[in-house]
Formats: structure tokens, C-alpha cells, sequence
């Protein structure tokens, strides 16, 4: 068994700084935007995106992976409680922290006993149709938000079918503003890759916000975070054993693969225990501190490496900056909904991946 140490120091640079608050920037409305795919109030996004950041610096391997909320961890949180509870409710937020605090737990264990092999075992074919399917999932359970409905079905199924059978529902500024956003997101890097899309989109959805009536809105947003407590529903661990387990081991095959090819780019090492310990970390402090499960974002890290950083430590200024913001969280209670939805329709439409899977299909209809 692997001991517990702190990683080795790196580096620290400037550019460490600007790139942490680079990536700050556009975590913050990624954050709030997350929250609710997994089933979470917005401003819960926050706090998975403050602390998480700074424990996993302390023990990551890779200079440039960024820890926080992410589309897939957020979707499988929602399919994992949303059956056994009511999303956004008091009951579904503590197993929550409670699902946070397994996946922690297990990673944290997999990385001592030398686990990080785990995601040689998921083969391209696995990892493609699985992306695909999750991302269309993600889709439609965007949908309602971004159409501007204020009432769904709770299904995801039956969700995007009410959506797409009561246009009498739509709301036409919703889906203009929606459209802005998604077409913000996908293309701002077109731009300049440090070019902030996500930012720009939230501060012209305030600025529709302020229109009476027209969105729904985000609404309130306490300020700091909730007083600490251990009062969980911890006998509800062995039933969520399971969905822990799985977003403990699927949800690690994105930050091992923004450390693999971050590494062979800059031809150096990085230790796959490592990164499982430094990701446990990041889900127990998130589970503490009123998130969710979290892992590694391949946007969020591309940023960070572009902006200039040159250690881990750009994580630790990234979850300082959304500390500093947190009190200060309430700017954005007039954002549209919309936007929120629209912001991570955009970011995982790209992982629709149509071609590989064609090619797939005329190299092996059996792995398709």
C-alpha cells in the first residue's frame, strides 16, 4: 500500500496565477450550470468548485488537470438519486454529500492499493458508445431548461418528448437566448482559445434577466457556505454503495485522460494512483463542504495549460478565486435558467462523435 504523502512541489510561476483565474472564470457559471444537471441547486455548483480544486493540488500529478464539477460525474449523480429521491430537495442534497463522500472514499482506496491501471480495462469502443449516449442524455435533460419551460416531466425520456410534442410551452426568448449560449460556448476558442465565451454568455443572460417576466431565473443564492455537519444519512451508504463504485471508476477515465495526453504532449510523467488520491481528496472535500461528486475537466484543463500554467498549483489559485467569489454569489440570482442549460448543452455537444462511431461500424458492427 501506497503512503499518503503530499506530491512533490512543482514549479510555481505567474502564470500559475493567470491561469488559475482563468479557469475560475469559467468555472463559476460551469459550476452553477452542473449543479442543476445533477439534480442540485445552482449555488451548490460553488462548493464543489472551491475546496475540490484546492485538495486535489495537493496530491495531483498532473500540472494542468482542473478539478470541479463535470457534465458525465454530474449526469451519473442524477441517474444514481433521482430515483430514491426528489431532485433539488433537502433529502436528495444529503445523499449527495453522502454519494461524494463514497466516491472519495473509494478512489482515495483505489489510488493507496495501486488501482490507477482500472482504466485500461474500458476499451475505446466502451468509452465512445458510453460518452455518446451519456451526452445525449445530457441533452435532453437540458432541454426543458433551455426551451424555457418552467414545468418537465422528471424523466429524461419523457422529459425531452413534452418538450418536443407542447411547443405551446416554449418560450421563443428562452430559445434565442439558449442559442446565443450554445453558440458561445462551441465557438468562442474559434476566436482565441483563452477567449471567455461561458463568461460573455452569463453577462448577457443578466442583462435579459433584467426583463420582467421573461425567463425563469435562477433566484436566490446564499452567500458562503453552509455550517459543517456530520448529520447525514449515512444509513443510506449501503444502497448507494454500488452507484459509487461506478462513478468512482467511470468518472476517472475523463481526468486520466486529460493527465495521459497532457503528459505525452510535454513528455513527461504522470502516476495514475496519484491523480485516483488526489480526485478521492477532491470528492471528500466536496462531500464536507455541501457538493457533489466531481473529476476532471478536459475544457477546464485545456484553458489552464493555454493560459500559461506551469504546476498544479494553478488548481489551488482556481479554487481560491471561487472562494473569493462565494460571498459574493448572489450577482448572479437574475441569470436565466436558459443559460445555465444552454451552457452545458454546449460544452458536451462536441462528444457526440458521429464519425467514429460510423467508422466503428463499417471496421466491427459486433464492437459498435
Amino acid at each position: 500500500m501506497q503512503t499518503l504523502d503530499v506530491a512533490r512541489p512543482d514549479r510555481f510561476s505567474p502564470g500559475d496565477i493567470i491561469a488559475g483565474i482563468s479557469v475560475a472564470v469559467v468555472v463559476i457559471p460551469q459550476a452553477l450550470a452542473y449543479a442543476e444537471l445533477a439534480g442540485m441547486p445552482a449555488y451548490t455548483g460553488l462548493y464543489a468548485a472551491a475546496l475540490p480544486p484546492l485538495a486535489a493540488s495537493l496530491f495531483a500529478s498532473s500540472r494542468y488537470l482542473q478539478t470541479g464539477p463535470v457534465a458525465m460525474t454530474s449526469l451519473l449523480t442524477f441517474g444514481a438519486l433521482s430515483t430514491i429521491a426528489t431532485p433539488f430537495s433537502v433529502e436528495y442534497v444529503g445523499l449527495a454529500l453522502v454519494l461524494a463522500l463514497l466516491v472519495g472514499v473509494i478512489r482515495l482506496i483505489l489510488g493507496l492499493i495501486g488501482g490507477g491501471g482500472i482504466t485500461h480495462f474500458m476499451s475505446n469502443p466502451v468509452v465512445l458508445g458510453f460518452t455518446t449516449g451519456a451526452t445525449l442524455l445530457i441533452i435532453a435533460s437540458q432541454s426543458a431548461v433551455a426551451f424555457g419551460l418552467e414545468a418537465a416531466p422528471d424523466g429524461l425520456i419523457e422529459r425531452l418528448w413534452h418538450v418536443l410534442t407542447n411547443p405551446s410551452e416554449w418560450s421563443w426568448a428562452a430559445i434565442g437566448l439558449s442559442a446565443a449560449t450554445i453558440a458561445l460556448v462551441r465557438f468562442a476558442p474559434r476566436v482565441h482559445p483563452l477567449f471567455p465565451g461561458v463568461l460573455v454568455a452569463v453577462l448577457i443572460g443578466m442583462a435579459a434577466g433584467t426583463v420582467d417576466g421573461a425567463f425563469v431565473l435562477v433566484g436566490d443564492i446564499p452567500s458562503g457556505f453552509p455550517p459543517f455537519s456530520l448529520d447525514l444519512p449515512w444509513d443510506q451508504v449501503p444502497g448507494l454503495f454500488v452507484s459509487g463504485a461506478i462513478i468512482a471508476v467511470v468518472g476517472f477515465a475523463e481526468p486520466t485522460a486529460i493527465a495521459r495526453t497532457f503528459a505525452a504532449q510535454d513528455r513527461v510523467r504522470w502516476d495514475a494512483n496519484r491523480e485516483l488520491v488526489s480526485q478521492g481528496v477532491a470528492n471528500l472535500a466536496s462531500g464536507l463542504t455541501g457538493g457533489f461528486p466531481v473529476g476532471g475537466s478536459f475544457s477546464r484543463s485545456s484553458i489552464n495549460k493555454l493560459a500559461g500554467a506551469t504546476s498544479r498549483w494553478s488548481g489551488a489559485i482556481t479554487g481560491i478565486a471561487v472562494l473569493a467569489f462565494t460571498p459574493f454569489a448572489g450577482v448572479v440570482a437574475g441569470l436565466p435558467r436558459a443559460v445555465l442549460g444552454a451552457i452545458v448543452i454546449g460544452a458536451v455537444i462536441k462528444l457526440v462523435r458521429l464519425r467514429a462511431l460510423w467508422r466503428l461500424i463499417h471496421v466491427s458492427w459486433g464492437q459498435a
